[in-house]
């Protein structure tokens, strides 16, 4: 398990092999390559599984939305906890 902790103060705990899906790196691809907004939903649904909802709230605004922004930056750091697990 990978236990994660964004800058925002973002807290869960993920299986280390989430990130070991060909999926998923389709999904990322799609993000990159495609500028397929919708690959997000994809890419937090395969990376975060349950805790989807928890980071959704984590983030959403005092008017109810859940920026896109705040997520891509908060994805860039779940991925680089697993950099960090790896050195481990």
């Amino acid at each position: 398990m990978v236990k994660v902790k964004t800058s925002t103060g973002f807290e869960c705990e993920l299986d280390n092999k989430v990130v070991d899906n060909m999926e998923l790196v389709d999904a990322l691809s799609d993000m990159q390559s495609d500028d397929d907004v919708l690959a997000i939903s994809r890419v937090m649904t395969m990376l975060l599984g349950k805790n989807k909802q928890a980071l959704y709230d984590h983030v959403r605004t005092k008017d109810g939305r859940v920026p896109i922004a705040k997520i891509s930056q908060e994805i860039t750091e779940i991925f680089a906890s697993f950099g960090d697990a790896g050195k481990k």
